[in-house]
């Protein structure tokens, strides 16, 4: 974000709040690279942050008043209590600062009112987690203003527990994990059981190659019922199998556990099994040769959610064959699923020819027009003013 942009959300703050801002935060939205759903398996993930952030400017209150603004359409102010905060109980954008500020109060944090103006690049419902990244943002600005002087772990649970019990979906780690941890130019490998991080090269330009990301228009949401029932089942078959976590099932475990699962408990254990190995084989390849080696686990991946998740859909599908027929080394659809975006890791030379097609294809499909753009690895959250 440049100086110019940060002065000017903080000049509309002024014309909404009638005062000066007391600073501006932004957190990055993140794609994941590998690693689909395996993060409240207590497995690895491999996501990064990318350069689409959430930026707020915030101004502290005397009183116990939030007043909550966006620059996104024209959805008005919204007026809340530091006082009265219920989960469940707000309602669009608004219940992700809101349940980062009932966290923080779970925790113990005396949390001021305040005033508050979002921006966002990062596109809605695409999987590129929109809403952490508000989430990341609001968080970094009230571990600042209230002192309460939390690590990034800490952070990290704290907007998980939003997540999961203010807003109500039953996400895992992963996603605030890249947005607070994030680096210019690497992946973060996440070991979603004890939280360590790894920060790994991923120079996609320097090898050549660009990330597009295929946002498909299909929208989705993780408080609705498909991604809850993909972690119930996988609580399920952890219980059956005996083990803590379907982290501690190996790839060589598997034969024994078709035995004990209904066929379809089965392939969703399938999928996060092989999932934590692909998660696990990138890295290796990404430290040793590159990213132009991690294509075939791409593919992989995303036949795995397709076939044994079944959390892909006719357009994701539709965007990853067409990016690999056309030159894209490797491509998987990307975060929870349902819909959302898919990423294509493309050499230079291609991309062109990839963007062209897949419009087309999306055309005699009868499908909406996606959008696709590039996105490289950035920074993780701070504070620009």
């Amino acid at each position: 974000m440049t100086a110019a942009s940060t002065a000017h959300l903080a000049e509309q703050f002024s014309s909404a709040f009638g005062r000066e801002p007391d600073g501006v935060w932004q957190a990055p939205g993140r794609v994941n690279l590998i690693g689909e759903h395996t993060d409240y398996n207590e497995g690895f993930v491999l996501p990064f942050a990318i350069d689409k952030t959430a930026r707020i400017a915030v101004g502290v209150r005397t009183d116990s008043t939030v007043r909550l603004l966006s620059t996104y359409g024209d959805q008005g102010m919204t007026t809340a209590d530091t006082g009265q905060l219920e989960a469940q109980s707000a309602k669009g954008w608004t219940k992700y600062p809101l349940g980062v500020m009932w966290s923080l109060q779970q925790r113990g944090i005396d949390v001021p009112g305040l005033d508050l103006l979002l921006h966002s690049s990062v596109p809605l419902g695409a999987g590129l987690s929109s809403s952490h990244a508000i989430e990341c943002a609001v968080i970094s600005a009230l571990n600042d203003i209230t002192g309460a002087g939390l690590s990034p772990e800490d952070m990290v649970l704290a907007t998980q527990r939003a997540e999961n019990d203010f807003v109500g979906a039953p996400t895992g780690i992963m996603d605030q994990s890249a947005s607070l941890r994030g680096s210019a130019g690497h992946a973060v490998f996440l070991d979603c059981r004890d939280q360590s991080v790894e920060l790994v090269p991923f120079e996609a330009e320097a090898a050549g190659l660009v990330m597009l990301v295929i946002d498909t228009k299909v929208s989705h949401s993780h408080a609705d019922g498909g991604y809850a029932s993909r972690r119930a089942s996988c609580e399920l078959a952890a219980e059956v199998l005996g083990v803590k976590a379907l982290r501690d099932v190996a790839p060589g475990d598997l034969e024994e556990a078709s035995g004990l699962l209904d066929e379809v408990t089965f392939r969703r254990v399938r999928h996060i099994v092989t999932e934590n190995d692909r998660v696990l084989q990138t890295v290796e390849l990404l430290r040793r040769q590159g990213p132009s080696s991690i294509g075939p686990l791409l593919d992989a991946s995303h036949v795995s959610m397709r076939d044994d998740f079944e959390i892909s859909c006719a357009e994701l599908d539709l965007a990853v064959e067409t990016s690999r027929a056309n030159g894209a080394i490797g491509a998987r659809m990307t975060g929870g699923g349902f819909g959302g975006a898919a990423i294509a890791l493309t050499p230079v030379a291609a991309e062109r020819r990839v963007r062209t097609a897949v419009e087309r294809a999306f055309v005699r499909a009868g499908f909406t027009t996606p959008d696709i753009f590039t996105v490289t690895p950035a920074a993780g959250a701070m504070r620009l003013a």
